[in-house]
């Protein structure tokens, strides 16, 4: 995590979107085979990017964070974590958000390089998948966690209860 006053920037930064439903296409649609998509209900989205220095110690430290930060809402208005809600949980990599705005460009000079970042995204994925599996209300509510595939471009579709997103850096 970036301290006050280090030099040395974050290693991860995510956006964290509360959903109704999202569905992810994971495989486009090709010759003689139709696109692959995953699908979540009511749950959270979570963008995940790893920026250069970031290194497997700092994985569990999101994913007890964004496990357990109370941004998900209850019906009654009141809000809990995703553990708590309980909701599923769909977990995209998104390098765009390492952009960094130079002239009319964006570049992405800052981001983690990409077999560094692929074996991040894993490790997260798995991590965050032991935290839904282990917890009894999400296991007895059918939650699930889906995600997407490092480095493709992928469309997502998103019913949303409202443009509640965070951004969070590690």
């Amino acid at each position: 995590m970036a301290m006050a006053g280090s030099n040395r920037g974050p290693s991860a930064r995510v956006l964290l979107q509360q959903c109704l439903r999202a569905r992810l296409q994971v495989k486009p649609a090709e010759p003689g085979s139709e696109a692959e998509w995953v699908e979540i209900q009511r749950g959270l989205i979570i963008y995940v990017c790893f920026f250069k220095g970031a290194s497997e110690e700092i994985i569990p430290k999101i994913v007890d964070t964004l496990v357990n930060v109370k941004l998900s809402e209850t019906e009654g208005g009141k809000y809990v974590s995703i553990l708590d809600l309980p909701g599923s949980i769909l977990i995209i990599p998104q390098a765009t958000l390492g952009g960094k705005v130079k002239g009319r460009s964006m570049q992405y000079h800052s981001n983690v390089e990409k077999e560094i970042g692929m074996e991040l995204y894993s490790q997260f994925v798995t991590q965050c998948e032991r935290e839904l599996s282990a917890n009894t209300k999400c296991a007895e509510s059918g939650a699930v966690l889906k995600h997407g595939t490092y480095g493709n471009r992928q469309v997502l579709k998103v019913d949303t209860n409202g443009p509640f997103t965070h951004v969070i850096e590690f």
